[in-house]
């Protein structure tokens, strides 16, 4: 039998519902070197099909091993890698993928800086069973290895100066942090920016933040970076002037609470109270919603790590899992007195450790609420 006819049969049976006649079908085209990868691909499929995913895996992994260019038995084994958290198998199929010729040096490029980040995260998060330090070493090696090969790709990076950070590594931290930054600037860079120190004086800090934001002064997160100089400074005519362009787009939840901050900071809390309430309604920034409510950045399950890898390494583009989801973020609006009167001032994160006045006492007697 011509192997036309017999895909046709194969395909026949498959239209009109006879599944046996279509495994037969595929089957029997394993007996011909000619249609072998036709035969397993529709053995897959049909496996896939009635949802017998060890049965298509199977016959992916004979079609990969048989042939260099099957890429679709590859992009199967490396979904189901992806899909299980295996992401030293799925570190290998890649650089295969690469030998082969089936990827672009730049597609593998993504997709290793991904899983290099995954993996990071993966053992970051681990409960201690012991060796603590041994599993965090190895994550740091991986996220290392993740900014090596794409310095701009913003979890890799912020785990590997997080990790960094937590080993007191404040200046390789911070080395990561500007290169990134230069790339693609990312809010939870920024933040990891912000509490790498934290015995510092506002003028210090905000001397820190003007040279983050130095490094791609015209990106929308530089001058958000400029707007908090600007707070930490107690120059609210600054702070707003550098805060005012943000609003040439229907201003996001964020935005409005930094508005809120700005009028407070100038002593008016009517417009305040007025943009806290519309940043109640207003849209979430999918970059921020990487920041669970508890600040923690790109804080993922391994699924949410399978389908960024995927598109990553497909478009370079990262997804916003928890954005998806809607799911609560790290909280966008300020505490603001409830009443207008003076009072302690509202300090986030690890600003409640020390930010030591400078002298003269260049907060003027004004509350001041710093960034989250």
């Amino acid at each position: 039998m011509p192997a036309l006819v017999r895909v046709l049969t194969a395909q026949a049976a498959e239209a009109a519902g006879d599944v046996p006649a279509a495994q037969a079908a595929y089957a029997a085209m394993l007996g011909f070197a000619e249609m072998r990868l036709a035969g397993q691909r529709g053995l897959m499929q049909i496996a896939l099909a009635q949802g017998e995913r060890a049965e298509a895996l199977r016959h992916a992994q004979a079609a990969y091993g048989q042939t260099r260019t099957a890429r679709w038995a590859w992009r199967a084994l490396l979904e189901a890698r992806q899909e299980a958290g295996d992401w030293a198998a799925a570190l290998d199929l890649v650089q295969g993928a690469l030998d082969r010729k089936i990827v672009s040096p730049i597609r593998a490029e993504r997709a290793r800086a991904a899983l290099l980040a995954a993996s990071a995260a993966s053992l970051e998060e681990a409960p201690d069973q012991g060796g603590e330090a041994k599993r965090r070493a190895q994550a740091l090696d991986f996220a290392g290895q993740s900014a090596k090969l794409n310095p701009g790709f913003a979890p890799g990076v912020t785990i590997a100066a997080r990790l960094l950070a937590a080993d007191g590594k404040a200046a390789r931290a911070a080395g990561l942090i500007e290169q990134a930054w230069r790339l693609a600037p990312h809010p939870a860079l920024w933040l990891l920016w912000r509490d790498l120190r934290t015995a510092e004086t506002p003028k210090e800090r905000a001397a820190r933040y003007a040279a983050l934001a130095a490094l791609n002064p015209g990106h929308r997160e530089s001058r958000i970076v400029r707007v908090e100089q600007a707070l930490l400074l107690r120059d609210p005519a600054a702070a707003r002037a550098e805060a005012e362009p943000l609003l040439e787009t229907a201003p996001t939840a964020r935005v409005c609470g930094l508005m809120a901050r700005v009028a407070f900071s100038q002593g008016l809390p009517d417009e305040a109270r007025a943009w806290m309430a519309r940043g109640g309604a207003a849209a979430h920034e999918p970059d921020w919603s990487d920041l669970d409510p508890q600040g923690r950045a790109f804080a993922y399950a391994p699924g949410d790590w399978a389908r960024l890898v995927s598109t990553y390494a497909e478009t370079g583009e990262l997804i916003h899992p928890r954005f998806e989801r809607r799911e609560r973020v790290m909280t966008e609006l300020p505490e603001l007195p409830p009443s207008y009167e003076a009072a302690n001032p509202f300090i986030g994160g690890a600003d409640a450790l020390a930010l030591a006045p400078d002298d003269p006492g260049p907060f003027g007697g004004e509350p001041y609420v710093e960034g989250f």
